[in-house]
């Protein structure tokens, strides 16, 4: 079951944009620790470590900083179902690795130019930040994940809990935006 309650992956489209839920995510938290070469475990599992504020892609890898020392990694879950064993088998005593992926819904937004919905969503000035932006926000009073793919492309990651709320309000911000 998805974290939207259906069978399958839910997409609506608000007149240009289309939100897509994503549940085809394998998702982890790794977190250094202390004393430890995370670096050159995570270059030899080819784990993107990006920097404050940032995304990275590296296939099958991408991920985004969440805090100093802490990421959150993505991975197709058709091959990387249990990424924490993956994970753990690359990094070793590196790292410290927990599994993300049915904390969180993931919707990936798609329009022209997102901006007009993403500033009624969030305090982020959405074009004014680079593609490859990753930072914590509020949407509709949940903290969340912007991840800035292209000045059309974003995913957002919610808590799974409040999952049709989120996505509400992306509908009513969109049905306000076009």
């Amino acid at each position: 079951m998805t974290a939207l309650g259906a069978d399958a992956a839910q997409t609506v489209a608000i007149g240009p944009l289309v939100v897509t839920e994503r549940f085809d995510v394998a998702l982890a938290s790794v977190a250094a620790r202390r004393g430890r070469d995370l670096a050159t475990a995570a270059s030899a599992a080819g784990v993107p470590l990006p920097g404050p504020g940032r995304h990275q892609s590296a296939a099958p890898y991408s991920a985004f900083w969440v805090a100093p020392e802490m990421w959150f990694v993505e991975a197709p879950f058709a091959s990387h179902e249990d990424i924490v064993a993956l994970l753990k088998a690359a990094f070793g005593d590196a790292a410290s690795i927990t599994e993300q992926t049915d904390a969180w819904v993931i919707l990936d937004l798609a329009a022209p130019d997102l901006a007009p919905v993403l500033e009624r969503l969030c305090n982020v000035d959405f074009r004014a930040v680079p593609d490859g932006y990753a930072t914590r926000t509020v949407i509709d009073h949940l903290g969340c994940y912007l991840v800035k793919h292209g000045p059309g492309a974003a995913r957002v990651l919610g808590p799974r809990s409040s999952a049709a709320s989120l996505l509400h309000a992306v509908e009513v911000a969109a049905a306000a935006a076009f």
